[in-house]
């Protein structure tokens, strides 16, 4: 299973990060956002959409009053926020393997309140609040492949990959 951690200083690198990541995105990807309120995971988002070729990525935003909001980009995004669903079945009744089968990719904020209803193969990314050395404020980036590893998956892993070198 792939995995690995890095720091991210700043939200201008968080926002490139997840550019780079939406560049490589590929139809059928499915990302759980993981951490605590303000770790940057709407931020991640608006930077996949941007590598994305969102017209405007300054439409992202947490969809946490609405569930789901969707995006048109080179891939259809669809952005959830699970945070204030009471349970993993309230998200079930969603109809997310839906989402999960279409052609576009889906970006599921607070994820690890609905593992048991994330697909069989997703990445999962871990933001946490940390610090450099010097005491600048970063975040603590943790990923890692849930289940097998698509072969479509190489570019994008590749970008994580040299980031936690």
């Amino acid at each position: 299973m792939p995995a690995g951690q890095f720091a991210v200083v700043g939200a201008e690198a968080m926002e490139r990060l997840g550019c780079d990541l939406g560049r490589t995105a590929f139809a059928g990807l499915v990302v759980g956002l993981c951490g605590p309120l303000g770790a940057g995971k709407t931020l991640l988002v608006r930077g996949i959409a941007q590598g994305l070729d969102i017209p405007n990525p300054l439409v992202v935003s947490s969809p946490t009053f609405v569930l789901i909001q969707e995006y048109r980009a080179r891939l259809t995004i669809h952005h959830f926020d699970v945070y204030r669903l009471p349970s993993a079945a309230s998200f079930a009744e969603l109809g997310p393997e839906e989402y999960f089968a279409d052609d576009g990719i889906c970006l599921i904020e607070w994820a690890d309140r609905v593992e048991s209803q994330m697909p069989e193969s997703w990445l999962k990314v871990r933001i946490a609040h940390t610090a450099t050395d010097e005491g600048t404020s970063a975040r603590l980036i943790e990923w890692s492949w849930i289940g097998e590893t698509p072969s479509a998956s190489a570019a994008l892993l590749g970008v994580l990959q040299r980031a936690s070198e």
